[in-house]
């Protein structure tokens, strides 16, 4: 199909966004909004953008005019017809859109196709009483969506090959790529997105971390844009926490989607974040003011001149190993080598999928001498450290020393000048798995669900997420990076000490761990 006019019903931010990309890809657009006035005013909003735009050179003066000239207001929906698709960016209530598409369809032609912009319902029941349910699809765009380049494309259970296909092609000559998902709760993004904030809510509800700590282990750790109360808080309570309620009760309670007592509360209460200048932080016109005052405190309290008399390691990968024994030889720390740890030794202990007590058990040392390290990310990032409930004070303070604030047994100057040159370091309560661990295998484990449901190709599902939440890597990219087998360690010890389902293994990322393939690996149809 050659699309020569697109009709945009909707002219709020997305639909005025998907406006901006069609005309700039050369597509005349009718812009036709129910609410008196509103088409007029998204397009003097989209000008007043555009002219900004090539005032910093982005757009030359003809080609403004020429986008311009492209952006036409209809007054009413019969004016659309001449559309070869039609996108509806309305209000998400079923009812609401299932009535437009029945006007639609009195006034399009018979080859129109009718494209939702829906973010969460589904496309089969929106085309359920429709004439022709076969030229419906869904067409989801991200905010904003000029610099948001991906667009979910959904067929229904109805809906032509045809119709995605000029759909996915429509996509790429508006300069996104477009992904093509199964008609399920959440598509792939929203779907996908499900791991990251309600993981941190639990592991903040556990008391392991303050939010502010739990933010920055997985912004400098990590490697996330943003923490995930940060991101909270930018979205609005009022948004998150009901997609959070719906993805739960459309999955009929999957444990994996399981919301938090807490951003319900919050709602109630009215704390929506940055919009209302309050969430988890505290915000003056619009700029986080809260400080992590608690954890700069503790820190100054605990490398008060502490002395390591020598550090015995336990590591799960010997990869782990060798990388903490070059660490300490760097920074002149005595290594004890014995099999069993001196009493004066600091035991350090890397570990996956554990909490410190259970490790030290295994390791057969003792806990009081025992602090953990998150070897999941990198030593020159950002270091998280884990004391069992039983750990001594000045074994604390050594591997804070060790790995915060201050490094080794150096002068305090050498000291404070190598932890900046290395990143900084967060102490955390016990916890089954740290915080980077926990979030970041069940991102990867969360994808490999999605895979396996084929709602999209492994491939889609990694560039989706990708593109659309921002993450570091796409959850199949990333399970590859730090090795499937070790993701899989993580989420069978979790599972096996908490027994909660949330953190049972995807099939697909036990088979693939097991046979030490990629996570992109399909099985071939013979």
């Amino acid at each position: 199909m050659t699309v020569n006019t697109l009709a945009i019903v909707g002219t709020g931010i997305m639909g005025m966004g998907i406006a901006q990309i069609a005309a700039q890809a050369d597509i005349q657009v009718l812009l036709y909004d129910a609410k008196a006035g509103a088409a007029e005013q998204g397009r003097h909003s989209l000008q007043a953008m555009l002219e900004k735009l090539t005032a910093k050179g982005k757009f030359s003066d003809d080609e403004l005019q020429a986008m311009l000239n492209r952006l036409t207001v209809v007054q009413e929906l019969s004016q659309i017809a001449t559309a070869e698709i039609v996108v509806e960016a309305i209000i998400e209530n079923l009812d609401i859109k299932k009535q437009l598409f029945a006007q639609l369809e009195e006034v399009v032609t018979a080859d129109t196709i009718l494209a939702t912009n829906t973010s969460s319902l589904s496309v089969t029941a929106i085309a359920a009483d429709c004439d022709h349910p076969e030229r419906v699809a869904g067409f989801h765009f991200f905010n904003p969506v000029p610099l948001m380049k991906i667009v979910e494309i959904i067929p229904g259970l109805s809906t032509q090959q045809s119709v995605i296909d000029a759909l996915t092609d429509l996509a790429k000559r508006m300069g996104h790529l477009g992904v093509v998902a199964k008609d399920t709760p959440g598509f792939i993004v929203n779907h996908g997105g499900r791991a990251y904030g309600t993981e941190a809510l639990k592991i903040l509800g556990e008391g392991v971390a303050s939010f502010e700590q739990i933010d920055r282990i997985l912004r400098e750790g990590a490697g996330f844009r943003m923490g995930p109360f940060e991101l909270l808080d930018l979205t609005g309570i009022d948004v998150s926490h009901p997609v959070m309620e719906s993805i739960y009760d459309q999955f009929y309670h999957e444990a994996r989607y399981r919301p938090h007592p807490l951003t319900r509360q919050m709602l109630v209460g009215k704390k929506l974040g940055r919009k209302v200048g309050g969430g988890f932080y505290q915000y003056e016109k619009g700029q986080k003011i809260s400080v992590d005052s608690a954890q700069n405190q503790s820190s100054e309290v605990l490398v008060s001149d502490a002395t390591i008399s020598s550090v015995w390691i336990g590591a799960d990968l010997a990869e782990d190993k060798t990388q903490l024994i070059d660490y300490l030889n760097a920074h002149d720390v005595t290594i004890d080598d014995n099999d069993t740890p001196h009493p004066d030794s600091l035991v350090l202990l890397a570990i996956y999928g554990e909490d410190t007590t259970n490790a030290a058990i295994r390791y057969q040392v003792d806990p009081k001498q025992a602090v953990a390290i998150d070897m999941l990310t990198e030593l020159t990032k950002h270091r998280t450290l884990m004391p069992s409930i039983v750990t001594q004070e000045r074994f604390v303070a050594q591997a804070y020393a060790l790995f915060g604030s201050s490094t080794g047994n150096k002068g305090s100057d050498s000291r404070e000048a190598d932890a900046q040159e290395a990143g900084s370091a967060t102490l955390i309560a016990e916890s089954t798995g740290f915080v980077a661990q926990r979030v970041v295998a069940m991102v990867i484990n969360l994808g490999c669900d999605i895979a396996m449901q084929k709602i999209a190709t492994p491939e889609d599902i990694d560039n989706a997420v990708k593109l659309g939440l921002g993450y570091p890597y796409g959850p199949i990219s990333w399970g590859d990076h730090l090795g499937a087998s070790r993701v899989l360690l993580i989420l069978e010890r979790i599972y096996a000490l908490t027994g909660d389902p949330r953190y049972r293994p995807s099939p697909w990322l036990q088979r693939r761990a097991k046979l030490a393939v990629s996570l992109f690996t399909q099985q071939a149809i013979y």
